[in-house]
């Protein structure tokens, strides 16, 4: 009998996949999205589901008579019913590690975006300004090196030891908080909150969402922040509380952010965010810092990999 594979929501991975080395296992069934209402007919004979965001529970995959593994096309799986699917006797894989060297990249990319107020010198060539200028060099948004900066990470994993790195290549001096409290790592220079807060330059949050980060960038998180320190979050969305940013904006107790994660994905139309007044100091991507296409293709072959075991041990 042949197996399927059926993807539930396929467009999370973009649409330059090359599914070949699923196709050589099995039956492939790719749909761009699936709600929860969609999702019982969907899986009802299928052996694998592939999933990023769709929900795996007792409502979703009650019909699947055949079900032998969930594979979840990211680190995070908060989506999965685990005591039901236990139940089941379903299996379940992540994946981790995939996406550091993009979303440090990325990283860089948004901090220099920022620090040397690319939006505005871009603007200012673009409206034909130059074109009249007196001089050659034009100084009306300065911007200082990052060669002795103070880098300050929020969530010290795969990802932020990478980013520590790169920074320090910089010249930056590199400082980092733990939230869950876990000792320190070795070559790496542990603080407190309070030190994170008050001595970083730029502060990159690459932590996960959990009881000890939900909510914990707040008014009084920024109040206590250099005025022109610049705050990026590369994490997750509800880590920051946005409209405490907003006004840490407005009110210059900050000078600048950049978002590749919010609350509400995609962006809610009230999201306080879109009022902030002065656009230059908010660079917000959605959620894109994952997603370079070798790290793409990289995912993909790791799940393939763990379907092809899955397969071979039984």
């Amino acid at each position: 009998m042949i197996m399927k594979i059926v993807f539930l929501d396929a467009s999370t991975l973009g649409d330059d996949i090359d599914y070949t080395q699923f196709e050589q296992m099995g039956e492939v069934v790719r749909y761009p999205f699936t709600s929860s209402n969609e999702a019982p007919d969907r899986v009802a004979d299928a052996d694998v589901v592939v999933v990023n965001k769709v929900l795996i529970n007792e409502q979703t995959i009650s019909t699947a008579g055949k079900l032998k593994l969930v594979c979840v096309t990211a680190t995070g799986t908060n989506n999965l019913d685990k005591d039901y699917l236990a139940q089941r006797g379903i299996e379940w894989r992540n994946v981790a590690g995939y996406s550091t060297e993009s979303v440090a990249q990325h990283t860089f990319a948004m901090l220099f975006y920022l620090l040397e107020n690319l939006r505005y010198y871009d603007d200012y060539v673009k409206n034909g300004s130059y074109v009249n200028d007196r001089i050659f060099t034009h100084f009306a948004r300065t911007f200082r090196e990052l060669n002795g900066m103070t880098w300050g990470i929020l969530g010290l994993g795969a990802i932020g030891r990478r980013v520590a790195d790169i920074a320090g290549m910089f010249g930056a001096k590199v400082i980092y908080y733990s939230a869950s409290g876990a000792p320190a790592q070795e070559g790496y220079h542990q603080v407190d909150f309070d030190t994170l807060l008050a001595e970083s330059d730029i502060l990159s949050i690459h932590a996960p969402l959990n009881e000890y980060t939900e909510g914990l960038m707040n008014a009084s998180a920024f109040h206590k922040m250099k005025s022109d320190a610049i705050l990026l979050n590369l994490g997750r969305g509800p880590i920051i509380n946005e409209a405490d940013l907003a006004d840490a904006l407005d009110s210059g107790e900050i000078k600048a952010a950049g978002l590749d994660v919010l609350s509400v994905e995609p962006m809610a139309k009230d999201s306080p965010l879109l009022t902030v007044r002065d656009k230059d100091r908010l660079f917000i991507t959605p959620h894109i810092a994952w997603a370079a296409v070798e790290t793409r293709q990289r995912l993909t072959k790791i799940i393939a990999g763990q379907i092809r075991e899955f397969l071979e041990e039984k």
